[in-house]
């Protein structure tokens, strides 16, 4: 009897800048506290990425680097490189081009996936089904993002939540029951007007009108925005365990997007999970968008035992949003 072909992360690894922007600095620039931002959002400090020129893709490239290097893959055995991104370093080429000759992956193809905090699941998912079908062998997906490229900080609603940083993984076959059990994905473009950055694209191209109109920086409705992320991303994590006969007690780690602490901590209760049970990082990097996921899985890496069920969940602009089951494949504990 033939086993179908699942993909599993063999590999983990991350980056993030030096510079740790702490609430007290925050607390010189706009009027906030470390208080008001701790009571809200469970965010203590961020990175921020400070060299000069440096992009999206200079992180990329060194989670990726790294990554190889730990799982002892040669470039040129990678078949596919898929980065999420909304703050690519440019509207073209992909940053995920960018990155593949940093690395000199040079036998594989890339491309970008933009769907915002919910990116990594999206291009994991995306990633699992060439290897499931037969196609690739190794393919490295990557979420990075450089948030403060796009945010405001004299906007205290935003500047006090998100940080620049990047994660990759690895995925390669496995017949053995491990990798990627079941995955739901959605999406809602009516979400728009709640979360988005208003220019730079086509329907609104940059010009002294949008910069001076601060155009160019994210715009979110928080309590809108909250509240849908809380439904959502609960209901698809609850859905996800539901169908693959899943109780609180089965999950070794819900894997949530670094979103605010509040989302995190109800989607954890919908699941039925203890905070003992959930990845957290949010107080030391903030919201880092695509990498908030591969950033809990490289910090935790070494809790984690082949065979672990993890819950990978996230919601993002878009709207966007979903849950992936993961069975770990690798025994960190040896």
């Amino acid at each position: 009897m033939s086993s179908k072909i699942k993909a599993a992360i063999t590999g983990v690894s991350g980056y993030l800048p030096e510079y740790v922007l702490t609430n007290s600095e925050l607390e010189k620039m706009v009027d906030t506290t470390d208080e008001w931002i701790t009571e809200r959002t469970g965010v203590k400090e961020r990175r921020i990425l400070k060299e000069p020129g440096a992009g999206t893709s200079f992180m990329g490239t060194r989670a990726v680097q790294s990554l190889l290097e730990k799982t002892n893959t040669s470039p040129d055995e990678i078949d596919l490189l898929i980065c999420a991104t909304v703050t690519p370093d440019m509207p073209f080429p992909a940053t995920a081009n960018l990155i593949a000759a940093d690395v000199k992956a040079t036998n594989a193809f890339s491309y970008d996936i933009s769907a915002a905090c919910s990116g990594f699941l999206y291009a994991l998912v995306t990633a699992s089904q060439f290897i499931s079908a037969g196609t690739f062998k190794k393919v490295v997906v990557v979420g990075a993002d450089k948030m403060s490229s796009i945010i405001d900080y004299e906007n205290r609603a935003t500047c006090i939540i998100f940080g620049d940083g990047a994660g990759a993984v690895l995925l390669e076959p496995s017949t053995d029951s491990l990798g990627i059990q079941d995955f739901i994905l959605r999406s809602d473009g009516r979400g728009v007007e709640f979360l988005n950055m208003p220019a730079g694209g086509s329907r609104k191209p940059a010009s002294i009108e949008t910069v001076n109109a601060k155009e160019h920086f994210v715009y979110q409705d928080g309590k809108s925005v909250f509240k849908e992320a809380v439904s959502k991303m609960a209901d698809v994590s609850a859905e996800v365990m539901e169908r693959n006969n899943l109780k609180g007690d089965d999950v070794d780690y819900l894997v949530p997007h670094q979103a605010n602490k509040r989302i995190i901590d109800a989607t954890a209760r919908r699941m039925g999970v203890g905070d003992e049970k959930v990845m957290l990082n949010i107080q030391k990097y903030g919201n880092t968008t695509a990498a908030t996921i591969p950033l809990c899985l490289w910090d935790y890496e070494n809790k984690l035992h082949e065979g672990s069920n993890l819950i990978l969940a996230a919601f993002g602009g878009g709207f966007t949003w979903g849950a992936v089951y993961v069975k770990w494949a690798l025994d960190n504990k040896n």
